[in-house]
């Protein structure tokens, strides 16, 4: 795949992935109003928290596929790419410890079962939490193939410097000699 359309679709993966998150906002806000629960606080504060980690990993993105159009600048690729990645990364593992984590639906099914008013909440955040998964590997793969991309670019990148010597000779008359011929015209 070309390098621009690699990177365009590393933004688009990214903005897949914000859709799954915002879906997941919003069921994890819909939460029975005559009742508070720490455990949907604390998912929605886990939730917001990715979700400006994603604003920055997009913004990221954003750089990066500016830096491959023209005319490229692969360093600038690069560095852009490094911070999408960093962030990306920071994405997935708080995802993991704060959202996916064994701990966490094991309450989510436990809050369901104590409180009935509960249950079909935490049925609907545990399907939207599993449905941010796919997005995630999605970006995962795009990420790494705008890696592979950047460094196949990197590998043809070649200059090669060839050392040649050009100047001028100088040849410096006797100044007497043409002080004669000049009064010889005369």
């Amino acid at each position: 795949m070309a390098l621009e359309a690699t990177f365009r679709q590393l933004s688009v993966s990214l903005h897949k992935l914000h859709d799954a998150l915002n879906a997941l906002h919003v069921t994890i806000g819909d939460k029975p109003t005559h009742d508070e629960a720490a455990l949907a606080d604390g998912l929605e504060n886990a939730l917001l928290d990715i979700m400006g980690t994603l604003h920055e990993a997009r913004r990221s993105a954003l750089q990066a596929r500016q830096a491959v159009g023209h005319p490229p600048d692969h360093d600038r690729a690069r560095r852009a790419l490094t911070l999408c990645q960093e962030r990306f990364h920071r994405i997935e593992q708080q995802f993991a410890s704060d959202l996916v984590s064994y701990e966490k639906i094991k309450e989510l099914a436990r809050l369901g079962n104590e409180r009935r008013a509960w249950l079909p909440w935490a049925g609907t955040v545990k399907l939207g939490i599993e449905q941010c998964r796919l997005p995630l590997e999605q970006t995962s793969t795009v990420l790494a193939s705008c890696w592979q991309e950047l460094a196949e670019r990197a590998g043809t990148t070649s200059i090669s410097v060839r050392n040649a010597i050009v100047g001028q000779k100088i040849v410096a008359r006797d100044v007497r000699a043409r002080d004669d011929i000049a009064e010889r015209v005369t």
